[in-house]
Protein backbone atom coordinates (compact mmCIF):
# COMPACT_ATOMS: atom_id res chain seq x y z
CA UNK A 1 0.00 0.00 0.00
CA UNK A 2 1.26 3.51 -0.95
CA UNK A 3 2.28 5.55 1.88
CA UNK A 4 0.07 8.78 1.88
CA UNK A 5 3.04 11.69 0.86
CA UNK A 6 3.42 9.21 -2.08
CA UNK A 7 -1.06 9.28 -3.00
CA UNK A 8 -0.54 12.79 -2.61
CA UNK A 9 2.64 13.73 -4.88
CA UNK A 10 1.55 11.24 -7.63
CA UNK A 11 -2.56 13.07 -7.69
CA UNK A 12 0.18 16.54 -7.93
CA UNK A 13 1.70 14.96 -10.68
CA UNK A 14 -0.90 13.94 -12.58
CA UNK A 15 -2.61 17.08 -11.97
CA UNK A 16 0.02 18.76 -13.69
CA UNK A 17 0.00 16.29 -16.47
CA UNK A 18 -3.35 16.79 -17.31
CA UNK A 19 -3.14 20.39 -17.20
CA UNK A 20 -0.69 20.74 -19.87
CA UNK A 21 -1.67 18.20 -22.11
CA UNK A 22 -5.25 19.64 -22.53
CA UNK A 23 -3.20 22.98 -22.61
CA UNK A 24 -1.26 21.60 -25.19
CA UNK A 25 -4.45 20.54 -27.21
CA UNK A 26 -6.36 23.89 -26.48
CA UNK A 27 -3.18 25.66 -28.89
CA UNK A 28 -4.00 23.25 -31.55
CA UNK A 29 -5.97 24.34 -34.57
CA UNK A 30 -6.43 21.43 -36.36
CA UNK A 31 -7.57 18.90 -33.10
CA UNK A 32 -9.17 15.12 -34.37
CA UNK A 33 -12.26 14.03 -32.44
CA UNK A 34 -9.71 11.65 -30.51
CA UNK A 35 -7.76 15.30 -29.91
CA UNK A 36 -11.06 16.47 -28.50
CA UNK A 37 -12.04 14.16 -26.22
CA UNK A 38 -8.19 13.80 -24.95
CA UNK A 39 -8.81 17.58 -24.65
CA UNK A 40 -11.97 16.78 -22.10
CA UNK A 41 -10.41 14.42 -20.43
CA UNK A 42 -7.27 15.84 -19.50
CA UNK A 43 -9.10 18.87 -18.35
CA UNK A 44 -11.40 16.95 -16.23
CA UNK A 45 -8.44 14.49 -14.61
CA UNK A 46 -6.33 17.57 -13.65
CA UNK A 47 -9.51 19.08 -11.89
CA UNK A 48 -10.35 15.35 -10.10
CA UNK A 49 -6.77 15.52 -8.92
CA UNK A 50 -6.30 19.08 -7.86
CA UNK A 51 -9.27 18.38 -6.16
CA UNK A 52 -7.56 15.76 -4.17
CA UNK A 53 -4.65 18.00 -3.17
CA UNK A 54 -4.66 21.02 -4.42
CA UNK A 55 -5.50 24.43 -3.13
CA UNK A 56 -8.35 26.77 -3.68
CA UNK A 57 -5.97 28.19 -6.38
CA UNK A 58 -5.60 24.80 -8.17
CA UNK A 59 -9.36 24.07 -7.93
CA UNK A 60 -10.49 27.17 -9.44
CA UNK A 61 -7.35 27.21 -12.52
CA UNK A 62 -8.82 23.61 -12.97
CA UNK A 63 -12.21 24.82 -13.10
CA UNK A 64 -10.90 27.72 -15.55
CA UNK A 65 -9.74 25.31 -17.90
CA UNK A 66 -12.24 23.03 -18.40
CA UNK A 67 -14.99 26.38 -19.33
CA UNK A 68 -11.99 27.28 -21.55
CA UNK A 69 -12.12 23.76 -23.65
CA UNK A 70 -15.73 23.97 -23.32
CA UNK A 71 -16.19 27.52 -24.75
CA UNK A 72 -13.42 26.89 -27.43
CA UNK A 73 -15.87 23.62 -28.06
CA UNK A 74 -18.55 26.07 -28.22
CA UNK A 75 -20.22 23.77 -25.49
CA UNK A 76 -22.59 26.54 -23.65
CA UNK A 77 -23.97 24.93 -20.65
CA UNK A 78 -20.68 23.09 -19.03
CA UNK A 79 -18.40 26.09 -20.76
CA UNK A 80 -21.24 28.52 -18.25
CA UNK A 81 -20.76 25.65 -15.12
CA UNK A 82 -17.47 25.70 -14.98
CA UNK A 83 -17.02 29.85 -15.32
CA UNK A 84 -19.12 30.18 -12.67
CA UNK A 85 -17.40 27.71 -10.57
CA UNK A 86 -14.24 29.20 -11.32
CA UNK A 87 -15.66 32.54 -10.22
CA UNK A 88 -17.16 31.01 -6.96
CA UNK A 89 -14.00 29.51 -5.80
CA UNK A 90 -12.36 32.82 -6.49
CA UNK A 91 -14.66 35.05 -4.53
CA UNK A 92 -15.02 32.93 -1.59
CA UNK A 93 -11.16 32.47 -1.22
CA UNK A 94 -10.30 36.07 -1.64
CA UNK A 95 -8.07 35.54 -4.70
CA UNK A 96 -7.03 38.10 -6.81
CA UNK A 97 -4.98 39.72 -8.73
CA UNK A 98 -4.39 37.37 -12.52
CA UNK A 99 -6.79 34.74 -11.06
CA UNK A 100 -9.64 37.79 -11.02
CA UNK A 101 -9.26 38.90 -13.90
CA UNK A 102 -9.24 35.06 -15.61
CA UNK A 103 -12.64 34.25 -13.90
CA UNK A 104 -14.22 37.19 -15.40
CA UNK A 105 -12.80 36.39 -18.22
CA UNK A 106 -14.17 32.77 -18.53
CA UNK A 107 -17.28 33.94 -17.51
CA UNK A 108 -17.19 36.54 -20.21
CA UNK A 109 -16.32 33.65 -23.20
CA UNK A 110 -19.17 31.66 -21.76
CA UNK A 111 -21.73 34.23 -22.12
CA UNK A 112 -20.14 34.63 -25.78
CA UNK A 113 -20.41 31.02 -26.54
CA UNK A 114 -24.29 31.19 -25.18
CA UNK A 115 -24.66 34.37 -27.28
CA UNK A 116 -25.41 36.45 -24.37
CA UNK A 117 -23.75 40.13 -25.74
CA UNK A 118 -24.81 42.01 -22.98
CA UNK A 119 -23.58 39.64 -19.68
CA UNK A 120 -20.16 38.85 -22.36
CA UNK A 121 -19.92 42.71 -22.30
CA UNK A 122 -20.04 42.84 -18.27
CA UNK A 123 -18.15 40.16 -17.78
CA UNK A 124 -15.10 41.62 -20.12
CA UNK A 125 -15.99 45.25 -18.11
CA UNK A 126 -15.12 43.36 -15.04
CA UNK A 127 -12.27 41.13 -16.03
CA UNK A 128 -10.63 44.27 -17.82
CA UNK A 129 -11.15 46.55 -14.48
CA UNK A 130 -9.43 43.30 -12.66
CA UNK A 131 -6.33 42.90 -14.75
CA UNK A 132 -5.86 46.83 -13.88
CA UNK A 133 -4.29 45.09 -10.81
CA UNK A 134 -2.33 42.25 -11.85
CA UNK A 135 1.24 43.08 -10.48
CA UNK A 136 3.09 41.26 -13.55
CA UNK A 137 3.32 43.49 -16.51
CA UNK A 138 3.22 40.30 -18.68
CA UNK A 139 0.84 38.30 -17.08
CA UNK A 140 -1.50 41.84 -16.65
CA UNK A 141 -0.46 42.06 -21.20
CA UNK A 142 -1.74 38.30 -21.49
CA UNK A 143 -4.85 38.66 -19.46
CA UNK A 144 -5.57 42.09 -21.59
CA UNK A 145 -4.68 40.28 -24.63
CA UNK A 146 -6.90 37.07 -23.74
CA UNK A 147 -9.92 39.82 -22.84
CA UNK A 148 -9.75 41.24 -25.91
CA UNK A 149 -9.41 38.56 -27.86
CA UNK A 150 -13.39 37.33 -26.65
CA UNK A 151 -14.77 40.43 -28.58
CA UNK A 152 -13.36 39.33 -32.14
Amino acid sequence: MPEQDDVKMLHKRFAVDCFNGAWDLLDKNDRTQEGIDKMIHCAHASRYHWGEVGEPLNLERGEWQISRVYAVLGRVEPALYHAKRCLEIVQENNIGDFDLAFAFEAMARANKVAGNRIEMDKYIEKALKASENIKEKDDKNYAISEINSIKA
